[in-house]
């Protein structure tokens, strides 16, 4: 954000001179809109850019990849994952293609991961009942794991449907309701118990 005038830039705590006045260092500072626009000076906000997320370099018009796709050089060859051989000391290619992950694999990665750390604490209960004959895991619990279970393959579900940037953006997008909640499109995980 700054101060401008036709491709000069003024910075907010530097003086100035201007038409062969000198502007002290405060003047946008106490200046009015109406001194400003008096001169022709005008702020100018920023860019707005992207979420880096989503884009690549923070450019709107540089989504990144939805679907896993084939890593490829600048000639377009495909690269593969290269390892380590001891005996010739060297890094040889594998015939094993390098991917580069696509938005949808990472969102659905972190599905996984927050269902599994949900679901983690109460591990105990089915590890003991299929250890101890006469042990039963309460119907809560039982009834918690079923709902992480159906919460996670609804959001997976809801992801893989995406077909741009915009529309899985929007899935994680939290609106305010009448009641002051805030909802999303994309399904909740139920809370721990």
């Amino acid at each position: 954000m700054a101060y401008k005038l036709n491709d000069k830039t003024f910075r907010v705590d530097r003086a100035f001179t201007l038409n062969q006045i000198q502007y002290p260092r405060n003047w946008l500072q106490l200046s009015t809109k109406e001194d400003r626009d008096a001169l022709g000076i005008t702020w100018e906000d920023d860019p707005v850019r992207a979420d880096d997320r989503y884009y690549w370099n923070g450019e709107i018009d540089n989504p990144k990849a939805m679907e896993n796709v084939d890593a490829k050089d600048q000639d377009g060859n495909q690269i593969y994952v290269q390892v380590w051989n001891p005996e010739t000391e060297e890094m040889e290619d594998t015939e094993e293609k390098l991917v580069t992950r696509g938005l949808k694999f990472g969102k659905i990665a972190e599905v996984k991961h927050t269902a599994n750390t949900l679901l983690a604490p109460t591990d105990w209960y089915i590890v003991k009942s299929t250890e101890v004959a006469d042990y039963n895991v309460p119907d809560n619990i039982l009834s918690f794991r079923a709902d992480v279970r159906s919460k996670s393959n609804q959001m997976e579900t809801q992801i893989d449907a995406c077909t741009t940037v915009d529309e899985l953006k929007a899935l994680y997008e939290y609106t305010t309701q009448e009641d002051g909640t805030q909802t999303r499109p994309l399904a909740e995980f139920p809370k721990e118990i």
